[in-house]
């Protein structure tokens, strides 16, 4: 049944389906009838972060960038949900067309540049409408007008917005579709955000009287080194969790197909070798005691198995959720039975 709705919808332009599919799904968890989509499954609860997980599946950052679906992304399912990235002002992000899908390889690529209403229209929209009680993860970046100089003051504003609605922060510093934002994971300029960000993190947890915590999301384009200093710079200044990773700059794994030279992050299953690779990696950096959030190219159990022996405490999942619906996050859920 999903395939005949997806096969209809992939017939429309990637946004305009998007928001469609999108409005169908908010609609019928409105309606309460958002149960006839969801699997049935038996998830198995999970306390990472100082949090309880309902089951270890959660749907990345991307599909919801304002707050306007996760109601509806819950009730599918997902153990949790993960909004964003938002940025302080709203922005348009980058010019059209700047969506592409790559059916033959069940993957996606996509410069949107953070378009997004802004920080205070995702606030209120979980202030005011949230019925999901799973964990809502807030994702957080910087608007593309501001230097990467002045990048932490952005994370800033973004956190003080949206502390005490969110279950835990992520720190988006990965996205190939802001120019500069890579640099940020990198020698001085990763040690002066990840350092402003633990000392903001502690004057809010003061003031709001809780804490809440903080993931850091990286790319799967670093070397070896560059994943050294990473995982040294967020066990330093004692970071929560790593979500690993976001999409890819290399074209590979699609160097043949006819959207291969498009820019922007490659999403998808071609990204799954690569992503596990890098988990395992930081793993090995990271020893035994943080969280990883695995994520990229999950299209099926196998996948999210290689996923958990890499290392992998948690999963998310995007592109295969679109190519395979909400069937795959049961699929997910096996790999930790």
């Amino acid at each position: 049944m999903y395939e005949l709705v997806r096969n209809a919808l992939f017939l429309m332009n990637p946004e305009i389906s998007h928001d469609v599919s999108m409005d169908m799904m908010s609609a019928a968890e409105r309606l309460k009838l958002i149960g006839l989509l969801k699997p049935r499954f038996q998830g198995h609860s999970k306390k990472i972060m100082g949090l309880e997980f309902s089951n270890p599946v959660g749907l990345a950052a991307g599909l919801d960038k304002n707050g306007d679906y996760f109601n509806a992304m819950g009730a599918l399912g997902f153990g949790f949900v993960e909004i964003g990235t938002v940025t302080p002002v709203a922005q348009s992000g980058n010019e059209a067309p700047r969506l592409f899908r790559l059916p033959e390889h069940e993957a996606i690529i996509n410069r949107m540049g953070f378009n997004n209403k802004g920080v205070d229209y995702l606030a209120n929209q979980v202030r005011n409408h949230r019925r999901y009680n799973g964990n809502i993860g807030i994702n957080i970046g910087k608007n593309k007008a501001t230097t990467d100089e002045d990048a932490l003051s952005d994370y800033i504003a973004c956190m003080q917005k949206v502390y005490d609605l969110a279950d835990y922060i992520a720190i988006n510093i990965s996205s190939p579709n802001t120019p500069g934002l890579r640099g940020l994971q990198f020698g001085d300029a990763l040690e002066k955000l990840i350092s402003g960000l633990a000392d903001e993190r502690k004057r809010l947890a003061d003031d709001h009287g809780k804490y809440v915590p903080v993931a850091v999301k990286v790319a799967p384009d670093s070397d070896d080194e560059g994943l050294k200093f990473i995982a040294e710079t967020l066990m330093k200044h004692e970071m929560d969790g790593v979500i690993a990773t976001n999409t890819t700059v290399s074209r590979d794994a699609v160097a043949e197909h006819k959207h291969a030279e498009e820019a922007g992050g490659l999403s998808g299953a071609p990204l799954s070798e690569l992503s596990t690779q890098v988990i395992a990696k930081l793993r090995q950096n990271l020893g035994a005691d943080m969280p990883i959030i695995g994520c990229g190219g999950i299209s099926s159990t196998d996948d999210a198995i290689a996923k958990i022996e890499a290392g992998a405490d948690l999963l998310q999942i995007y592109s295969g959720f679109i190519y395979k619906g909400p069937t795959l996050i049961k699929s997910v859920n096996a790999a930790f039975d």
